[in-house]
């Protein structure tokens, strides 16, 4: 494989290495055979300070496809442990390969991690590959939640590997490279409770601090206060999902980071009619990780890393335990107070005063919910009552519920425009409708013609513009939901 003959702006850090050695495994990419890049973001490229543009596109599909490292690189996976659908469970990197830490212009740290890259240690007997299906579905839904200005890891590359990879039927395989904040889990700290020895759970928690929340280095209670910083990002990022309709579908411990950014996306997926019981993946019978569960499944795993802290809260049992319960039990609250704030705004009113605005919002989900009107076209539709958007709500309740809320929106210290300005900004007119997903995943994965996924992507990428009239048509399509309202559609885990 040709070798990158030009450093791109690489500047590797590897402080994750400095931690416990058992936290990390040693572990080279698995060459692909014939690689091509068929993805790489040029904007991702630079705010990580990268230029790629002198290499070759032979060099830049070896580089993406892991068959080729840059010298910086100091690759490893990452262990840590996790609660699936409840149960504990020895996990880590089983197709992931960090290959170090970018240190951007600014000085902050992003991971740079190969997914999709072959076996490594935690593999459990899985290939450590991944289809070419399931890593365009990664990009282009990181690539659509940052445009939603919902925290996200995201995505910078994806190089087919020239290889088959069975997953119910043959594939091609790809390696995506991901950037995130960290990969720094709630299973990471249940590992190093469960596993290392203390103060190897006290230095994971130095690190994590000193890396997302440097206003807690000086803290005479940094346990708890991490607790409470993941908490309130959590809370914030939980009600974002939920007000545009994502479901993640798999909110295990282990694919909830510290930084408090959507990670792994495997069988999530978008509403379209509304129904707080909603969920696609194919693993989650129970519903556990349904619309509507999300909430007290966040608070549950928080439950699990309060747990994991517990010996650096205090060195009394009881006594963790008590000032740990009493971080958890404002929850609630707190989810609240976050919820019905980004709801008003969603109905175009600036703050929430009282139980009045708390109904507005309750009444508009209860007529939704009625109706299984869409998600997205029912808020659209308090903005300009477009006859064309499809699945709103309908009949004389909805008319006087409209009417009430025009009247709070102009309570607004900015009245309508105010209340215009606030819909607009935090009313998607395009979400990734799962029928566009997958028509757009079709047809470049299995009939390699990207021209609808680079249409797609796109306009997902700025998803809060409204049209010009010259562009109507299109952007018209893309708000429509599917006939169906999604029947028995399902997401899959990739692996």
């Amino acid at each position: 494989m040709p070798e990158p003959t030009l450093n791109p702006g690489w500047n590797f850090q590897t402080t994750y290495q400095n931690l416990h050695p058992m936290m990390f495994s040693q572990v080279k990419p698995q060459p692909a055979e014939s690689p091509s890049l068929v993805l790489f973001n040029d904007g991702l490229a630079a705010e990580l300070g990268l230029d790629f543009s002198e290499l070759s596109s032979a060099e830049k599909a070896a580089l993406f496809s892991g068959s080729a490292l840059p010298d910086q690189a100091s690759p490893i996976a990452q262990a840590y442990a996790g609660h699936q659908f409840g149960q504990f469970t020895m996990l880590g990197d089983g197709r992931a390969v960090l290959l170090g830490e970018q240190k951007k212009p600014g000085g902050q740290l992003f991971d740079i991690q190969f997914k999709g890259s072959g076996r490594t240690p935690y593999s459990r007997g899985g290939d450590g590959r991944a289809t070419l299906y399931s890593m365009l579905r990664e990009y282009l839904i990181s690539e659509a939640m940052h445009g939603l200005q919902i925290p996200s890891s995201r995505s910078l590359a994806v190089a087919e590997t020239g290889e088959q990879v069975y997953r119910t039927r043959m594939h091609k395989g790809a390696v995506l490279t991901r950037v995130s904040s960290s990969h720094i889990r709630v299973g990471t700290f249940e590992f190093a409770r469960r596993f290392l020895p203390a103060e190897a759970l006290e230095q994971l928690l130095n690190y994590t601090i000193d890396r997302h929340f440097p206003e807690l280095t000086e803290s005479s209670q940094k346990a708890l206060d991490l607790l409470r910083s993941a908490m309130a990002l959590q809370i914030s990022l939980i009600t974002k999902w939920m007000s545009a309709g994502f479901i993640h579908g798999v909110m295990n411990t282990d694919n909830m980071a510290l930084s408090g950014e959507t990670i792994d996306y495997g069988p999530c997926a978008f509403m379209n009619r509304f129904n707080p019981k909603t969920t696609f993946s194919s693993i989650d019978a129970g519903r556990r990780y349904a619309w509507g569960n999300q909430p007290g499944i966040a608070k549950w795993n928080l439950g699990v890393l309060a747990g994991a802290l517990l010996p650096l809260i205090d060195a009394d049992p009881e006594k963790a335990k008590d000032s740990a319960r009493e971080i958890l039990e404002s929850f609630d609250e707190q989810f609240q107070q976050s919820w019905y704030s980004r709801m008003a705004a969603k109905l175009g009113i600036a703050e929430v005063k009282g139980d009045g605005d708390i109904g507005l919002t309750d009444d508009f989900f209860k007529l939704m919910q009625q109706q299984e009107s869409d998600f997205t076209n029912s808020f659209l539709y308090l903005e300009n009552s477009a006859e064309w958007l499809e699945g709103v709500p309908s009949g004389d309740g909805f008319t006087a519920l409209i009417q009430k809320i025009r009247e709070r929106q102009l309570q607004n210290p900015g009245g309508e425009a105010q209340a215009r300005q606030l819909m607009q900004s935090h009313n998607p007119f395009i979400i990734p409708r799962n029928h566009q997903v997958e028509k757009a995943l079709t047809e470049a994965a299995f009939k390699d013609d990207y021209r609808f996924f680079h249409e797609l992507l796109s306009e997902l990428k700025q998803p809060y513009r409204r049209p010009e009239a010259s562009e109507a048509g299109l952007r018209r399509n893309l708000t429509a939901p599917p006939e169906d309202g999604d029947g028995d559609y399902r997401t899959f885990c990739g692996t």
